[in-house]
């Protein structure tokens, strides 16, 4: 988890370096809030099926950008809170938008040497090809949530824009983990841009391991999102 921490903290530095190099352009502050149905997270639950309420910060700067990110969860045990940090840049390299970047995923009220905390380092990679982007991601974390070490996450995701309103979105993955079940993980879904700053996205998902409990069964999840 220090490898992760001090890579969170140089990231955060390259930021600063990043918008003070690329002032011309001028920081950008967004904010979102949203409710959905579930909180689902690689297609398990992360509230035990009920309601989710969320809300998160961003600053881009040129092509970096960093942010925080807040939901309620319930994991059985009294943890409440999931707080995410991220920070990275998006370049464009020959055709394919890149995102390579740097998650701490954080739980409070989370019960002692619960060991939930950890970190990820990110790389994806997507292009468009007329109305429909296709892309590619990979999520390393050498300390991952619970009893888990090494974890890996790697995941095949398109979209498909039916017009300037609504878009199909999927994506199939595996979860990698080192003492936990590994499992595979899809979902397919329409995100729908209800106003300007709101949009509603329904969608299915499901896992290979509904034997591990029920968190991992197949569900649909509604989110209702703005942002501004």
């Amino acid at each position: 988890m220090k490898i992760l921490k001090t890579a969170l903290l140089a990231a955060t530095a390259a930021l600063a370096v990043t918008s003070v190099a690329q002032a011309a352009d001028g920081p950008s502050l967004s904010a979102n809030v949203g409710v959905a149905s579930d909180y689902v997270f690689r297609g398990v639950s992360q509230t035990n099926g009920d309601p989710e309420v969320f809300g998160g910060l961003d600053l881009t700067a040129g092509q970096a950008y960093a942010g925080v990110w807040l939901s309620n969860v319930d994991f059985g045990d009294g943890t409440r809170i999931e707080n995410d940090t991220y920070v990275g840049v998006k370049p464009e390299v020959a055709g394919f938008n890149l995102d390579l970047g740097v998650i701490y995923y954080n739980y409070l009220e989370a019960p002692t040497g619960a060991k939930y905390g950890y970190g990820e380092v990110k790389a994806a990679a997507s292009r468009a090809i007329g109305k429909a982007t296709v892309g590619a991601a990979y999520y390393y974390s050498p300390d991952f949530f619970g009893a888990d070490e090494k974890a890996t996450y790697v995941e095949l995701n398109g979209a498909y824009a039916i017009n300037d309103t609504v878009s199909v979105t999927g994506a199939y993955g595996h979860q990698a983990l080192d003492v936990s079940k590994d499992y595979n993980t899809w979902n397919l879904g329409a995100s729908i841009a209800v106003m300007p700053h709101l949009s509603l996205d329904v969608r299915y998902w499901d896992t290979s391991e509904h034997d591990i409990g029920s968190i991992y069964d197949s569900r649909f999840a509604a989110t209702l999102k703005a942002s501004f």
